[in-house]
């Protein structure tokens, strides 16, 4: 299974000729870790040009990032009634009773040529904008739930020989805490912090992939099943030039 994945692009455009290009010839799922767009948690642009591109490049799914986030409940709808490909952010709930405009989780059921589908289990995590039991909880309606306590109780639902990823918008060092306390990940690709590793970290066996800021690079991990292990495990590993080849 050959998974892509971006993260913190904040609007750099000229993305779809490579990534298209990528798929057709190596075929993958392709995911963003979020901080996409120019706006902010505060700042709301009624048209957000990166978006088009996403969908163009058929990203299969998208983490909430804090510039994907608003406070306001209305700017985060509007802004994924843009999006034709799914938006997940797994530890942000309304205490209001609203609809949420996007999925806490999601599963995907993937085939590489000649093998059999695999499900793949997503869930993504936003950064907390402010603590449980704030004022402003009374004010939004949003509450930011603990992401190890989500993860773990998330996991468990997760079947054997299914693959867990997690798109991370924490950072690097939060990441690494979220994999060590939750050893059933298979892969935890991350954003926010900015951080490009051109390894993977390993923590409690889990592998941390990070592609850097701005579309510069776009991360390429293969993860083949152990059924000595009964788990997902990282065969190679390459950060492809995206923009940075433009």
């Amino acid at each position: 299974m050959r998974i892509y994945h971006t993260s913190d692009l904040h609007d750099r455009r000229g993305i779809v000729p490579r990534l298209r290009s990528l798929r057709q010839n190596s075929p993958g799922l392709l995911f963003d870790c979020g901080d996409s767009l120019r706006g902010s948690q505060t700042v709301y642009h009624r048209k957000e040009p990166i978006i088009a591109e996403i969908d163009e490049a058929g990203y299969d799914a998208q983490a909430i990032g804090n510039r994907e986030f608003h406070y306001l409940f209305g700017c985060l709808r509007a802004r994924a009634a843009q999006m034709q490909h799914p938006l997940i952010c797994s530890n942000l709930i309304d205490l209001k009773g609203r609809e949420l405009p996007f999925s806490r989780f999601a599963t995907i059921e993937y085939a590489a040529q000649g093998e059999r589908p695999v499900r793949v289990h997503l869930a993504a995590m936003l950064v907390t904008q402010y603590p449980a039991g704030s004022p402003w909880e009374r004010i939004f309606g949003w509450r930011f739930l603990d992401p190890q306590t989500v993860l773990r109780e998330y996991s468990e639902s997760v079947p054997d020989g299914d693959a867990l990823i997690v798109l991370s918008h924490l950072g690097l060092h939060r990441d690494r805490q979220l994999a060590a306390g939750n050893p059933r990940i298979d892969l935890l690709l991350g954003g926010h912090s900015h951080d490009t590793l051109f390894e993977p970290e390993v923590h409690g066996g889990v592998p941390i992939v990070h592609a850097g800021p701005y579309g510069a690079y776009v991360s390429q991990t293969d993860l083949e099943y152990d059924v000595t292990r009964a788990r997902w495990s990282l065969t190679s590993f390459a950060l492809v030039p995206l923009l940075a080849a433009a």
